[in-house]
């Protein structure tokens, strides 16, 4: 391939090479090692994740009055993009380049076709498991609508680049550009053009973006979980009863089709065995691509064995999982979940929201960290990311917010909030909530099992006016009800109050862009 017209005439360009050919050479540079079961195992270096306040934007006539700047939504001037554009490029001239084309979109109408210009082969092996792959019969004729240029060995100098620190990403909306450097993570790659298309997709086709998982049952009924890290999106959305549409990105189009943005999954491995989560770990396999796990000298992977990370990953093929929607593509979702792993075990189970607490706890994003997950982290702390996703999210999310109320009301669907988390008390006193209930749950709801068992005789929560189902199908009646686990009416209620004051206070920065509509969303407060 030649590279002339972006600067790169004396590299050595690597184009489309094959999965085998580019293990071997990620092997033979020492770059990598296969595990038992045949996958490819790298380490990403520093960093084992992303660095949400290293990612920009170019502030520029597109943008300017559209994006939700600050802290999520970082400005940087064009020029220091300029600059830093051309010194990548010069960093990257007279080196090895592997270069892959590829799209993202399965909904032909929205399709991006994406070049990436990567530094290293386990980022270009990657991008091959993460984006949509070309037949042979399109590559000939491929012109790139938005190019990633990565070089995880290049580093800014913040005092002459307009940068926080060494390493950035930098999305470049004039110039259909992202420019990646100072960082190993692959996630970066994918989450660029994540943030690409949430911006894009609204404001040209009135498309709603979506951080969620997806698939369809028997009854071609779809159904979306959303949730942020560590609540089981991946694995709840991977049932070998129900086709998967993908599980991490997709849309919600005017036609009311859900499609998957991307050909892949990449999915946390963090204490991963077969018997609880079978299509992930039988999908780590010659072509899935492990990130910052420990193996044993017969490679053997430890999952549990977290001293270079928790999020220790695995990106594959979806069709690395049997039971795939071939298309990526589902009707009109029945059922939407949102998915938090409450670590003060006061929220129940499973409830059922109205739009109005849709569009609440959607703005909202809840989840919590424990100790551990993130350094000064000891003890549980509320953790709000809005529309379960706000580092990707350009626009403001009350933009999301409406348009997902809209799509509710026109669809009629059904929303729940299942709480993955804890139950009988908090993180450390409480225990994590079983996955074989969760998902009997999520399947009564699914079914219909749970709105028949309950016949709209919910109970109302006394704290966040949700809905709770009295019984459910293969769940224990004591399990439905948080109070009830916790045998301690005083204790319980306090940390509910707090909970719900931490709802508030989070919402403050969105009260004077939200309706009345979601505003009745809220929970009770109390001091």
């Amino acid at each position: 391939m030649n590279l002339d017209k972006y600067g790169l005439s004396k590299s050595n360009c690597f184009y489309q090479t094959p999965i085998d050919k580019l293990q071997q050479i990620i092997v033979d540079k020492k770059q990598g090692f296969i595990v038992d079961s045949g996958a490819l195992a790298i380490s990403t270096g520093k960093f084992t994740g992303r660095s949400p306040k290293d990612r920009y934007i170019v502030r520029d006539k597109i943008t300017n009055d559209k994006v939700w700047w600050g802290d999520i939504n970082i400005p940087i001037e064009e020029s220091y993009f300029d600059k830093l554009h051309l010194k990548l490029i010069n960093y990257l001239s007279k080196k090895d380049v592997f270069v892959r084309d590829s799209y993202v979109c399965s909904l032909k109408t929205s399709r991006l076709n994406i070049r990436t210009i990567c530094e290293l082969p386990s980022s270009d092996f990657f991008a091959n498991n993460m984006f949509l792959r070309l037949d042979e019969n399109s590559i000939e004729d491929f012109q790139e609508d938005w190019l990633v240029i990565n070089a995880p060995g290049f580093k800014a100098s913040p005092a002459k680049d307009g940068t926080r620190s060494e390493n950035f990403a930098i999305i470049n909306f004039s110039k259909k550009t992202v420019i990646i450097g100072g960082t190993g993570y692959t996630g970066e790659i994918k989450k660029s053009i994540f943030s690409v298309l949430n911006f894009l997709l609204p404001v040209n086709q009135d498309i709603l973006p979506m951080h969620c998982s997806a698939n369809v049952g028997k009854n071609e009924d779809t159904a979306i979980f959303f949730g942020l890290s560590g609540t089981g999106k991946t694995t709840l959305s991977a049932d070998s009863t129900r086709q998967l549409i993908g599980d991490d990105e997709h849309g919600w189009s005017k036609e009311h089709k859900i499609f998957n943005f991307e050909g892949g999954c990449y999915a946390k491995v963090i204490n991963l065995n077969k018997e609880n989560e079978p299509d992930i770990y039988n999908a780590i396999k010659k072509g899935s691509l492990l990130e910052n796990i420990i193996a044993d000298k017969n490679g053997k992977v430890d999952f549990k064995d977290v001293s270079i990370t928790q999020n220790t990953r695995v990106s594959y093929p979806i069709n690395f999982i049997e039971n795939i929607r071939k298309s990526s593509i589902g009707d009109t979702p029945e059922n939407i979940f949102f998915l938090t792993a409450d670590a003060f075990g006061v929220l129940p189970p499973i409830s059922k929201l109205t739009p109005s607490q849709a569009a609440y706890h959607f703005i909202s994003g809840y989840t919590s960290k424990v100790a551990g997950t993130e350094d000064g982290v000891v003890e549980p702390q509320p953790s709000f990311s809005a529309c379960f996703g706000a580092p990707f999210m350009p626009l403001h999310p009350t933009e999301y917010a409406k348009m997902l109320i809209k799509k509710i009301n026109e669809s009629g669907v059904t929303v729940w909030l299942v709480n993955t988390g804890w139950t009988g008390g908090p993180y450390g006193i409480g225990k994590r909530m079983e996955l074989k209930y969760t998902r009997a749950m999520i399947n009564a709801a699914l079914s219909g099992d749970l709105e028949e068992a309950n016949k709209n005789n919910y109970h109302k929560h006394s704290v966040f006016n949700l809905n709770q189902p009295r019984v459910c199908p293969n769940v224990p009646t004591s399990v439905l009800s948080p109070r009830m686990t916790w045998n301690d009416d005083v204790n319980y209620y306090k940390t509910a109050y707090n909970l719900a004051n931490s709802f508030i206070n989070n919402f403050k920065q969105f009260e004077s862009y939200s309706n009345k509509e979601i505003l009745s969303g809220a929970p009770n407060g109390k001091k």
